[in-house]
């Protein structure tokens, strides 16, 4: 029987499929351009073949093409009854994904990967911040996610793919020694990887390391497609890189480039979550607004993404909303999160309509109400999914609204919670009430 890269079996007896089918999970695990592609030259060779449905769907998915998604899953559902058991395995565990069935999801997800751990592309749902287990609305999901990576590694060995995933996990769980000997073996092994280059951005902005990062990740995206999926993502980690060296115009030119909404390379879900917090950031660090930036994004949001969904997305799409002082979208959004919490179909509950208050209010200039809606979500950050890097957003206005309601004692205490090693704090007036306390590694 042909097998796979990590030599599980396929259920197809045509080579041509399982080459452009291995091809195409290649590519889809590492975020290079060409797997959508790939995994329809599989299906042209071998229409029959289940899998290869499958991950057309997951690409999709990514891609926010949800109706052609679901209609590549039901295709793979419906080659199911003739495929092993690993495999319908791997296509009910994405049917419980699709269907937002977080909870069950999960618990397929383990009694899948007890059976066969080697099986990547359910690894790779669950294994970052913003898949399966970072979405799952609970405190203390980035410790599972290390710890389910730490079960997984003796399967790998030094494969260059989970390695990389594996050091992302062990960053956002604190562990900085590690993940970075991880991160730097990765990359060696294979540079040409998305998720490596993704991974030792976090990982470096976590440990302060700002010089090394931007030098990385300046020649990486150099010569990444632009057209590959993170090459959006990766610009906006430099972007914050540039904003923290108070290189304010290399920032700004990165967002033109490779941010701004006709020229973000990823989907609906990333050109709203990572446009919208470089113009905050950029804010929160004394740079003018750009309003018709704004305008532009609040208005794709609520075309793109008009009900609520992932918990980071939906973060910046309040975001926007309260930029814009549109007072009836988020009274909407809030109503159909609370709906959604309800059936269990929204994991991390009443956070985001209580933190939508406090950006409603810090915009409006109220900001001992900004701090009345944000300070008691401390520590809760985990609950929309998302990484450590992009939580800071959330801290940093309550930061600054704490120096602009000129509450320094209490800004200096959040900066004295704040994670060591990692990078340091681009928000206006923040060196006034810094004292002693080290912001950076």
């Amino acid at each position: 029987m042909l097998k796979d890269r990590y030599d599980l079996a396929l259920t197809t007896a045509s080579a041509a499929a399982r080459d452009a089918y291995v091809q195409a999970s290649g590519l889809a695990l590492t975020f290079y351009p060409g797997a959508l592609e790939a995994y329809d030259r599989a299906i042209a060779a071998d229409p029959g073949f289940a899998l290869a449905h499958a991950g057309k769907a997951l690409v999709l998915l990514r891609q926010g093409d949800v109706g052609a998604a679901r209609l590549a899953l039901a295709a793979a559902k419906g080659l199911a009854s003739d495929v092993s058991e690993r495999e319908a395995s791997h296509i009910a565990f994405f049917e419980l994904v699709f269907a937002g069935e977080t909870e069950a999801a999960i618990a397929a997800l383990y009694a899948h990967l007890a059976a066969w751990p080697r099986d990547a592309l359910v690894v790779a749902s669950a294994a970052n911040p913003n898949g399966l287990i970072g979405g799952c609305g609970r405190i203390g999901q980035k410790r599972q996610i290390a710890a389910f990576m730490d079960s997984l590694a003796p399967h790998y060995g030094d494969d260059f793919w989970f390695v990389s995933y594996h050091a992302m996990a062990l960053s956002e769980d604190g562990q900085l020694g590690p993940a970075r000997a991880k991160i730097e073996r990765s990359v060696a092994a294979n540079p040409n990887n998305a998720h490596g280059a993704h991974g030792f951005a976090h990982i470096f902005y976590e440990s302060g390391d700002l010089e090394t990062a931007r030098t990385f990740l300046s020649a990486w995206l150099a010569t990444y497609p632009q057209e590959g999926f993170f090459h959006g993502h990766l610009s906006w980690h430099l972007s914050l890189f540039e904003i923290q060296a108070g290189n304010w115009p290399e920032a700004l030119r990165l967002y033109h480039d490779a941010l701004a909404l006709d020229r973000h390379s990823g989907g609906p879900q990333q050109k709203v979550s990572d446009g919208a917090a470089f113009l905050w950031r950029s804010e929160l660090a004394g740079h003018p607004r750009d309003a018709t930036a704004w305008r532009a994004l609040h208005d794709y949001a609520n075309r793109s993404l008009p009900r609520p969904g992932n918990g980071l997305a939906d973060l910046h799409v309040i975001l926007a909303e309260a930029v814009m002082r549109d007072e009836v979208a988020p009274d909407t959004r809030a109503r159909q999160i609370e709906a959604l919490a309800r059936e269990g179909r929204y994991p991390s509950g009443s956070y985001l309509p209580a933190l939508a208050r406090g950006f409603a209010a810090f915009e409006r200039g109220d900001f001992s109400g900004a701090i009345e809606a944000l300070a008691p979500l401390v520590g809760e950050n985990e609950r929309i999914g998302g990484s450590r890097a992009q939580h800071d957003l959330i801290e940093f206005t309550l930061l600054r609204a704490y120096l602009n309601a000129n509450r320094p004692s209490e800004a200096r205490h959040l900066l004295g919670m704040r994670r060591p090693g990692a990078s340091g704090v681009p928000v206006l007036g923040v060196a006034a009430v810094c004292g002693a306390i080290p912001l950076t590694a």
